[in-house]
């Protein structure tokens, strides 16, 4: 039986008490072994940290801002359905994009306006966001390769939403949970995650009695041997 109510109750629980290297050491044990997003993204300012569900979006690369064959009518949108995905986020939700090159930004300033609005949680890409002065001020989660300036524009459009997507080595899927910090961003899978959070509570607890033991003299043989964390 979880220990939270809700989403909002494990979201609050999970930032105040756990940190993603946790969660990452008990999915280990778990068997599930490759979690992580690729460790160049990482948050616009350190003490940035996101946790919600994910809505996956899906970009490609494009070489013009003009139109397609016709077989794809998305190839005749500029930008794509960057539009739609951004305004379908729902409150808790993180917005995470990956499949393109990393040639140009994926996330800006009045798109994080927009999903604050909408009481998202969060964005990854899997790729660089611009406007960073704008995103910090407006203290909104971005996770991202880091700043870059160059548009999306002719470059890129969102072909689809809302529809599994492969990030580095890990997959994710709508409605996991993304949990992100300044040592990187982790997916549980909603299967898994009322055992992932449980296990990473009791172990995040019981590091702070194996800290107080070390800093009273314990050594990290005998601390391991008495508590079996490290």
């Amino acid at each position: 039986m979880a220990l939270w109510k809700s989403d909002q109750e494990l979201f609050d629980i999970a930032k105040r008490e756990l940190f993603t290297a946790v969660v990452g050491d008990v999915m280990d044990k778990m068997g599930l072994q490759r979690q992580f997003l690729p460790p160049q993204i990482r948050p616009l300012s350190d003490d940035m940290v996101v946790i919600g569900r994910a809505m996956p979006v899906l970009e490609a690369d494009v070489f013009s801002d003009g139109s397609g064959s016709g077989a794809n009518p998305v190839m005749d949108k500029q930008f794509g359905l960057v539009f739609e995905a951004l305004d379908q986020l729902k409150p808790n939700e993180v917005y995470v994009c990956t499949g393109s090159s990393p040639t140009y930004a994926l996330w800006g300033g009045l798109m994080s306006a927009r999903a604050q609005y909408l009481k998202a949680a969060g964005t990854i890409v899997d790729g660089y966001s611009r406007d960073t002065n704008e995103i910090r001020h407006l203290r909104y989660p971005c996770f991202s390769y880091g700043n870059y300036a160059q548009d999306q524009g002719p470059r890129g459009k969102v072909m689809d939403y809302r529809v599994p997507i492969r990030v580095g080595e890990a997959f994710v899927r709508p409605g996991d949970i993304l949990f992100g910090d300044i040592d990187g961003v982790c997916v549980v899978p909603r299967e898994a995650e009322v055992e992932a959070f449980t296990a990473a509570l009791e172990k995040a607890r019981g590091e702070k009695t194996v800290k107080k033991a070390i800093e009273a003299g314990m050594s990290t043989v005998d601390a391991f041997k008495k508590y079996g964390i490290m």
